[in-house]
C-alpha cells in the first residue's frame, strides 16, 4: 500500500507539472533611450504567459525611452545573476541600444548567459550588441535594416524573427508581437501561444 500511495503522489505531482509548467524567469535590462513599443510588447506577452520578467534598470529612478515614454524598472541591473535566469532580451531603440552596448554590466551579463547555453533574444539595432560580444559568430541572424551592415558574415536573414539555437533576433517595433510570441513558444510551448493570444488577437 505504501508503495501504491507513492505512485499516486507521483501521478499528481505530473499531472501538475502538465497543466502548469514550471514558471521561467526573464530580465530585460532597460536603458534610457529604449524602443518603447520593442520593449513594452514583449515584457507584456511574456507576463501574459506566466513569465516571471524582471526590467533592470541601467540607471536609478525613472528611465525616459527614445519617444519620451517614462518607465521605472523592477529591479537594478546590479542585481542581476545569470543562473537565476532563462532568458535575456535586448531591446532597440537609440540611444538605447547604444546605452546597452556600452554598459560593461550588460556584456558580463550577455556573456554568462552565452557560456551557460540560456536564451538570448535581440530586437531591432540590438544585434549589434550580440556582435560585438562575439555571440553571432555562425549563427543565423536578422535585425533593423540600418544595421545590417555593421553584422559580419554571410548568415543575415530577412525574415521577420529568427532562430538559430538559443539566439532569437527580430528587426523592428512592427515584429514586436511575433518575436515576442516566438518566445513564448520557445519558452512554454505552442499550446500556450494559442491560450494567451485568445485574448490579444494577434495575427502571428
Amino acid at each position: 500500500m505504501p508503495h501504491l500511495g507513492s505512485s499516486i503522489l507521483l501521478l499528481i505531482v505530473s499531472t501538475l507539472l502538465f497543466l502548469e509548467p514550471i514558471m521561467k524567469n526573464v530580465v530585460v535590462p532597460l536603458a534610457p533611450g529604449f524602443e518603447e513599443i520593442e520593449t513594452i510588447t514583449v515584457v507584456d506577452i511574456l507576463r501574459r504567459s506566466g513569465a516571471r520578467v524582471s526590467i533592470a534598470g541601467t540607471v536609478d529612478g525613472v528611465i525616459e525611452g527614445s519617444r519620451g515614454v517614462k518607465l521605472i524598472a523592477d529591479v537594478s541591473i546590479d542585481s542581476i545573476k545569470s543562473e537565476n535566469f532563462d532568458l535575456m532580451i535586448l531591446h532597440g531603440g537609440q540611444p538605447g541600444t547604444d546605452n546597452l552596448k556600452n554598459d560593461p554590466r550588460v556584456s558580463l551579463l550577455l556573456k554568462e548567459m552565452e557560456s551557460k547555453n540560456k536564451l538570448i533574444g535581440a530586437i531591432c539595432a540590438a544585434p549589434i550588441i550580440l556582435e560585438e560580444n562575439g555571440i553571432l559568430q555562425k549563427r543565423r541572424r536578422t535585425s533593423h535594416p540600418s544595421i545590417k551592415g555593421s553584422l559580419s558574415g554571410d548568415l543575415y536573414l530577412e525574415n521577420r524573427v529568427v532562430v538559430d539555437h538559443n539566439i532569437i533576433t527580430s528587426r523592428s517595433p512592427g515584429t514586436a508581437m511575433e518575436f515576442s510570441f516566438k518566445l513564448v513558444e520557445i519558452l512554454y510551448g505552442k499550446d500556450r501561444v494559442r491560450v494567451v493570444n485568445k485574448g490579444v488577437l494577434a495575427k502571428i
